[in-house]
């Protein structure tokens, strides 16, 4: 694969041109009319966020980092650490307007003492081209820029620990027992604005149908990938007959990282 997939951020090179869409996203009706997103102004576009090279897979508008966070629940967060760089793999939540992060209070990754950068990446599929050099992947990914905020009012500690839990499993946090105070205190929670992000998307065929490779008389397209949640498998501790619960029963089946409807 070649890099140009990338989110590239490279300041080298000047932006020519507002970016387009990619064909088909988003889908028709997205965002839902209820979406607390729905209506929001444009991201803003910054130095580390103005799209420069496949400008044409960037999006400006805040519903599509809205379907981005939506569709994923593994965030990938990159700070700065005492031997280099860190990068952690987590699960994330938000309410809309912010993002959370949790973890122990012992996690140097949640110190929260610099800005952090926190990627999304969803992937739909390889694109086979018919060159090495052209081949692709399509995917959803949102990098968000921000300096964290350790969450300490026990009420929006509790709302943005159940905005993790919910985005993770929808109506977990309703069925099991509630977090402690001991839980809570060795429990660290941050906040990270959305103000500052960039969008990147890649979806459709490969780009070489119209170059001389197209006589080659080689095979090109994409191979769709989906994965979906398997069949509970319940912990063999459990007393016999125990009932898988609905919400868990309903996600069975469905796509883990789903398109946006349309």
């Amino acid at each position: 694969m070649t890099d140009t997939e990338r989110q590239d951020q490279d300041q080298d090179r000047p932006a020519t041109g507002p970016a387009s869409p990619p064909a088909g996203w988003p889908p028709a009706g997205w965002p839902p009319a209820d979406s607390p997103l729905a209506g929001a102004p444009p991201l803003s576009a910054t130095a580390r966020t103005q799209h420069r090279r496949l400008r044409e897979q960037g999006r400006s508008e805040r519903a599509d980092l809205d379907a981005v966070l939506a569709a994923g629940f593994i965030a990938h967060l990159g700070l700065p650490a005492a031997d280099g760089v860190m990068v952690v793999p987590t699960v994330y939540g938000t309410d809309g307007t912010q993002l959370y992060l949790h973890g122990s209070v012992a996690s140097q990754s949640l110190a929260a003492t610099a800005p952090v950068c926190v990627t999304i990446t969803l992937v739909d599929g390889l694109v086979l081209a018919r060159s090495v050099f052209e081949h692709a992947v399509n995917y959803r990914s949102a990098v968000i820029y921000a300096v964290p905020r350790v969450v300490t009012d026990p009420a929006e500690k509790l709302a943005g620990l159940r905005c993790v839990s919910e985005h993770t499993a929808p109506g977990q946090w309703d069925y099991v027992r509630q977090p402690s105070r001991k839980e809570l205190a060795a429990t660290r929670l941050l906040a990270l604005s959305l103000g500052e992000a960039s969008v990147k998307i890649r979806t459709g065929p490969p780009d070489d149908a119209d170059s001389p490779d197209a006589e080659l008389g080689l095979w090109a397209g994409e191979l769709p990938l989906a994965a979906r949640w398997g069949q509970p498998v319940p912990d063999p501790a459990l007393p016999p007959g125990q009932p898988v619960p609905a919400h868990i029963l309903a996600m069975a089946g469905t796509r883990a990282f789903p398109l946006p409807p349309g």
